[in-house]
């Protein structure tokens, strides 16, 4: 079975993750898959494999050396995004020869909409039919370490250490990390394999924190409502008002924070606000949270205490402050890029990571590209060759580790 069988094979599934729910995984369709991995990695004689209790598949490739070396761990995740349909996904090869791929009488990925087609011209480029997302992400990553722990075994010849492997739910909904078992997966340092273009290597991310603004009007009849009535909608636009307004993430790019109004509900009586707030700099991340308190503040002052009630709490951390002490991480991994004939591009991430969160857990875990473009939505796409590529900086790595001294 090659990469793209797996990966196929893979997004049969439907498997995504559900933002309103508290199971873990956080809906039931994810066994599915997770069983199928751990039948697979069983399968294809990888050893300690384990379905939990949580949904988490783990699994070692044992070291072929003599010598003590680091752990190194691969991890993806197996659930797809709640914002497009998952179910009954249909894939199909495009040998792309430039401008648009029609996916179906009425949805195309257009050329001049996603510009990074150009860079994969006369390659194969797995599409869907344009009613679901693909599952790429992180599908793609699975397909990548699986085959890459395959070619290791049948390879003896290719020296390398002790690896483990891991695949986990509700990565999507920002829960991948919270049931992961970092002792039991007992590595020294570890990649997710859930980055998008050709060469990304990550290791900042956001400052996350999400706030909850509760708002409580009074009504009365319009008609004498005169220095009575509270409109808890019209102040709950004030409120919303009084941040930044170019701080948004659509006037927002590279190392620049925002605050993103996600959700807005409401009546005369009571309205709620919420936001997700975000900067890569944490001093100025705890500038946002306060100015944040302080709106808040300013409305009560306004229309009296108690009109606004704001709860707010942080989510996860840049985790660039876990990776510096031991930068030798990504040194590894940009030297095991260039071993494979990728190019390392270097940047932050404009969101979180699985790997963030391990990070903060004892567990360095920066994040290398799995090829996947456009995710979470029908013209999510992945080049057969990215995913081969990435396959190649896996095994590069793998074999890279023999160097370290544990």
């Amino acid at each position: 079975m090659d990469i793209v069988e797996r990966f196929l094979n893979y997004v049969k599934f439907d498997s995504q993750s559900d933002e309103n729910s508290e199971t873990v995984p956080s809906s039931a369709k994810q066994w599915n898959i997770a069983r199928y991995l751990k039948d697979e990695l069983e399968a294809v004689g990888l050893e300690d494999v384990v379905l939990d209790d949580m949904g988490y598949v783990y699994a070692t490739l044992p070291s072929n050396i003599d010598e003590e070396v680091p752990t190194v761990g691969f991890i993806a995740h197996y659930d797809t995004s709640p914002d497009c349909s998952g179910a009954d996904i249909k894939p199909r090869i495009v040998h792309y020869e430039g401008g648009d791929i029609k996916l179906n009488e009425e949805v195309y990925t257009r050329a001049d909409q996603f510009p990074e087609l150009k860079s994969h011209v006369g390659e194969d480029i797995i599409v869907t039919d344009g009613t679901t997302l693909l599952g790429a992400d992180d599908k793609a990553g699975i397909a990548e370490i699986v085959q890459a722990m395959v070619e290791l075994k049948e390879h003896p010849e290719w020296k390398h250490g002790k690896i483990r492997v891991a695949f986990n739910p509700d990565e999507e909904i920002g829960m991948g990390a919270h049931h992961f078992n970092v002792e039991l997966f007992g590595a020294d340092f570890a990649y997710t394999m859930d980055g998008g273009e050709v060469g990304e290597l990550e290791f900042e991310n956001f400052n996350a924190a999400a706030a909850k603004i509760t708002l409580k009007g009074l009504n009365v009849h319009p008609g004498s409502a005169k220095n009575k009535m509270i409109n808890s909608s019209l102040v709950a636009i004030e409120l919303n008002s009084m941040l930044p307004a170019q701080e948004i993430p659509a006037k927002t790019e590279n190392y620049e924070g925002f605050f993103h109004l996600i959700a807005m509900s409401g009546t005369v009586e009571n309205s709620t606000l919420q936001y997700i707030i975000r900067d890569h700099d944490r001093k100025k991340f705890e500038a946002r949270k306060e100015l944040m308190k302080q709106v808040v503040a300013k409305i009560n002052m306004i229309y009296g205490a108690g009109t606004a009630t704001l709860d707010m709490h942080d989510q996860y951390y840049n985790m660039r402050e876990k990776i510096e002490p031991v930068m030798f991480v990504i040194d590894l991994a940009k030297k095991s890029m260039l071993d494979a004939g990728v190019t390392p591009n270097i940047h932050a991430i404009r969101g979180g990571t699985d790997g963030a969160q391990l990070s903060f857990k004892g567990l360095p875990c920066p994040n290398i590209f799995a090829g996947g473009l456009n995710m979470h939505g029908r013209n999510e796409c992945v080049p057969v060759q990215s995913m081969e590529k990435a396959k190649n900086v896996v095994i590069a790595i793998a074999k890279n580790v023999v160097s370290l001294k544990k």
